[in-house]
């Protein structure tokens, strides 16, 4: 599996050159530039046109489903990028939750406050 995750961490090296350097005419630097909302935008869409891909059927479908998820990746790395987060925080991040129930997980987390929700837009 190492050697599957070398094209990623390629792309994460250049991804931090890109946000250091932000050279003229690199979409990269186009979606680095637009923020969070240019990003999550990009991100949004490529998890919707992700789900639609996972219900088509046959090779083509499971090619087109691998085509959105590696878009949804690169943008999602993108976005890491433009914080600062290194894929290794996240790895680090999922190794702790490792052998621990998605449900006790989520139990654990600190409660919401649904008044900030409110005003932020979003509600779970």
């Amino acid at each position: 599996m190492s050697n599957a995750l070398e094209p990623i961490s390629r792309l994460m090296a250049t991804l931090a050159q890109r946000a250091a350097d932000r050279p003229a005419g690199s979409y990269t630097t186009r979606l680095l530039d637009g923020g969070p909302e240019k990003i999550g935008g990009k991100v949004l869409e490529e998890a919707r046109e992700l789900i639609e891909a996972a219900g088509e059927s046959g090779d083509e479908g499971r090619n087109h489903f691998i085509y959105e998820a590696g878009d949804l990746i690169y943008h999602t790395l993108v976005m890491l990028a433009w914080r600062g987060v290194d894929l290794s925080e996240v790895a680090q991040e999922l190794a702790k939750r490792e052998g621990v129930s998605g449900l006790v997980e989520k139990a654990n987390r600190p409660a919401k406050d649904p008044e900030s929700e409110k005003h932020s837009g979003h509600e779970s």
